[in-house]
């Protein structure tokens, strides 16, 4: 059945039932009358007609006021009969005014804007200063919103100034909607309409169990905490510990915690998941942080080869992003893993695009590159296959300060002892996250140390 719109789909004592004794108007689903409810404007007009041609109840006051066709009044004494009654009106507001016309109650309709993926349970909060596990509520049906909230009761509480609703279910992009969000700063006993539309979310590809176990870690600071970005610090209130994980794992793993009914700030702080604001978003393969009520977020520990397609937003609400950065994937061969002493070294090959005063592999005034942390690139092999490193592309001026943002030639070695001789390969460190040297030393024979 549909949204009864139309008073002659109403009956007394089938889909409506008036008692004249205890003031009450109850509705049933039953008949004509489904889970998709009625309009406030039927509701009234039927009561209009039943008061017209009903010669008992034209002996009492009439139940309604209309303000507008989305905004009624309770009068007289009257109201609905119960909670299930009141969550069948649809596209309207009302309030039960007492004999002084003084509001003793207020319901605000609460209408959807946008498609929703079936299924979806939306739910909201009502109290900004709430901290507790239960500080939100569900709809009373899933998918599309159009049903009324309590949002003023006299002597009890008043939720006027703040409403926020949320749609988050797993594996589906997140929508949020707030007062602010329809140019409104308080509600009052009418229909008000959020927008709100879902739609599945292509960088989410795992579970709750999978997503769970990335154990993302999210704090929130009462004083700002500097990171730098490319030689400047910037402020941030939010942290979020990406434990190593490539973007799409964080991101995933932050998703997973704004559904939770528990709170997910690893600080001092209560910030319970699932009326959090959120904080991540991508924008195609561009993972952006949001900026929240408390300050920017950033990200600590991500993967290196990520650190081109992130964007933090700090305080300031300003977007930050770290100069380009170069990855170089070294691989090593079976005879350098399987070596305990085997080392690496990454050299410029010249200095040709910087000072070009003959910095060269194979002389003593060769260069060792550094990465993106201003550290050498040598170090152990370690049984590793493979190592990725970082490179300030844009910014590395160790050849010169003409060579940044210039391809930069290099020459990988490598050296063992037992199972490993002495290796080099050359290379280039481009403008790429996919640049690669391998580095397959011949077995060594001879090396000997009694």
């Amino acid at each position: 059945m549909a949204l009864i719109i139309d008073p002659d789909f109403l009956n007394q004592n089938v889909e409506v039932s008036i008692n004249t004794t205890t003031k009450k108007i109850d509705l049933f689903i039953s008949g004509n009358l489904s889970g998709d409810g009625v309009t406030g404007k039927a509701l009234y007009s039927f009561l209009k007609e039943e008061w017209k041609n009903d010669a008992n109840l034209i002996k009492f006051p009439f139940p309604m006021g209309p303000i507008t066709d989305e905004q009624f009044e309770f009068v007289n004494g009257w109201n609905l009969f119960d909670v299930d009654t009141k969550k069948l009106i649809r596209n309207a507001g009302w309030a039960l005014k007492d004999a002084n016309g003084i509001s003793t109650e207020e319901w605000t309709g609460i209408i959807s804007l946008g498609s929703l993926i079936g299924g979806t349970q939306v739910y909201y909060q009502q109290s900004g200063s709430g901290t507790a596990a239960s500080a939100s509520t569900v709809m009373s049906r899933s998918d599309a919103v159009n049903e009324a909230v309590l949002v003023y009761e006299s002597g009890t509480f008043d939720y006027r100034n703040y409403f926020k609703i949320f749609a988050r279910e797993q594996g589906d992009v997140y929508a949020y909607s707030q007062l602010s969000d329809i140019g409104a700063t308080s509600l009052t006993y009418q229909a008000y309409r959020f927008p709100l539309a879902t739609n599945a979310d292509p960088k989410v590809t795992v579970d709750d169990s999978t997503a769970s176990l990335y154990d993302i870690g999210i704090t929130y600071y009462t004083s700002s905490q500097q990171r730098d970005i490319g030689g400047t610090n910037r402020d941030f209130h939010v942290i979020i510990d990406g434990k190593n994980k490539t973007a799409e794992e964080i991101y995933t793993g932050v998703q997973y915690q704004l559904r939770q009914n528990v709170d997910i700030d690893s600080g001092s702080t209560i910030h319970i998941g699932k009326t959090t604001t959120s904080i991540l978003k991508f924008v195609g393969d561009t993972l952006y942080t949001i900026l929240q009520s408390e300050g920017g977020a950033f990200i600590d520990n991500y993967q290196s080869a990520d650190i081109n397609r992130l964007i933090f937003v700090d305080d300031t609400g300003s977007e930050r992003t770290f100069p380009f950065t170069s990855v170089l994937t070294l691989s090593f061969g079976d005879n350098l893993v399987n070596d305990s002493s085997a080392k690496y070294w990454i050299y410029f090959t010249n200095d040709d695009a910087g000072n070009n005063t003959g910095q060269d592999y194979g002389t003593a005034n060769a260069i060792i590159a550094q990465d993106a942390n201003s550290a050498n690139m040598t170090n152990n092999i370690a049984a590793s296959s493979s190592v990725q490193l970082s490179y300030n592309y844009d910014t590395n001026i160790q050849r010169g300060t003409d060579s940044s943002g210039s391809d930069a030639p290099i020459t990988a070695v490598a050296i063992g002892l037992s199972t490993a001789q002495f290796v080099k390969a050359a290379g280039t460190i481009g403008r790429s996250i996919s640049n690669a040297v391998s580095l397959v030393a011949p077995l060594e024979r001879n090396y000997s140390n009694p």
